[in-house]
């Protein structure tokens, strides 16, 4: 049998199918069904339920520690199936992880730090993915050198410039990186929005520092003063970074204020950009799933904007289907599939 033309399989664990049908469905590729039994202790048996010898195994799993289970949890699950599908024959195993926990400690900082990135890489790796497929880690780079496998990046970037482009029309904007090791984030989302929109868009950022897990600092370099402000940022887990640079930017004169942020890993963080009055709109996405301060926000928190990333992945996943890149994927949005 020419093990080549065997169909490949796409799986999700139970945590993460909110998104997985949509991503299938736009991959054209049906979900394949996994047996999940838990026992006593918080242990687990993952199996799937068709064959996998000679095909290759897609799995979806977000690492964001929601709900009752955490990202620890998350992350065992996934090194699991992954070892189970080698074992079951998979010629190849790609994971498609959302939101990549421990990828905020990448480097050390201090005497002794652990360099979490390159651990989880080293896990991964030794369960048998063959390919990473990550969507706005907090630092690419790190990510880039911690795996000796490929890694895919994909960014909901575009996602966002489309958005603000639709929304803000002739609005004079200005990107705030909260932190300076988000410029050159800021810079990228400013050259997508200046080429979506035509018109020319200011930069800023906002000097910080932490240690021992104080905040200090707060000048804002660059000019809001009267100006539609997008504060920008890969992650929110309590808000206080993004709560403080809009304070920062009010009182600067900022005209409206919006956050743009791919993940939101915490109801808390979500919950408290959505109490602060200094934040007139908030964008984000479902890379966690659907937090329940989504869904309560949904009626009555029209400021809130939550953009679906299934059909990124699922066009991602499409294009490794058809040996496409996906460098279009990360320039703009949306991307015809024959590019």
């Amino acid at each position: 049998m020419d093990r080549s033309t065997l169909t490949p399989l796409l799986f999700s664990l139970s945590e993460s199918q909110a998104l997985a049908p949509a991503i299938g469905e736009a991959a054209q590729l049906p979900l394949a069904v996994l047996e999940e039994r838990r026992f006593e202790g918080g242990e687990f048996k993952i199996r799937p339920l068709q064959s996998v010898r000679g095909r290759v195994a897609y799995v979806y799993q977000s690492l964001a520690g929601i709900g009752d289970m955490s990202a620890s949890e998350r992350l065992l699950r996934l090194l699991f199936l992954l070892n189970t599908l080698r074992d079951g024959g998979a010629s190849q195993c790609v994971a498609l992880i959302p939101y990549l926990a421990f990828a905020r400690k990448e480097r050390r900082t201090q005497l002794r730090d652990p360099v979490n990135t390159r651990y989880v890489a080293q896990l991964l790796e030794t369960s048998g993915a063959d390919r990473i497929v990550a969507l706005d880690v907090h630092n690419p780079a790190a990510l880039d050198n911690a795996f000796r496998i490929p890694v895919d990046h994909l960014s909901a970037l575009p996602m966002m410039v489309d958005h603000f482009a639709t929304r803000l029309p002739g609005a004079e904007l200005v990107i705030v990186s909260p932190v300076v090791g988000g410029i050159k984030r800021s810079q990228l989302f400013r050259e997508m929005l200046e080429k979506r929109s035509g018109r020319e868009v200011e930069l800023a950022f906002i000097e910080k520092r932490r240690a021992l897990g104080v905040v200090s600092g707060g000048t804002l370099v660059g000019n809001t003063a009267g100006r539609t402000v997008i504060v920008l940022d890969d992650l929110c887990a309590t808000g206080g970074t993004l709560l403080r640079a809009a304070e920062v930017c009010r009182r600067s004169g900022a005209g409206e204020i919006h956050v743009a942020v791919t993940h939101v890993p915490l109801a808390t963080g979500l919950e408290a950009l959505l109490a602060a009055g200094n934040i007139d709109g908030i964008v984000t996405t479902d890379s966690v799933g659907v937090l329940p301060a989504m869904r309560a926000a949904l009626n009555t928190a029209p400021k809130l904007v939550t953009l679906s990333i299934a059909p990124l992945f699922g066009e991602a996943l499409r294009r490794v289907l058809a040996g496409k890149p996906l460098a279009p994927l990360i320039e703009r949005w949306p991307v015809p599939f024959e590019e």
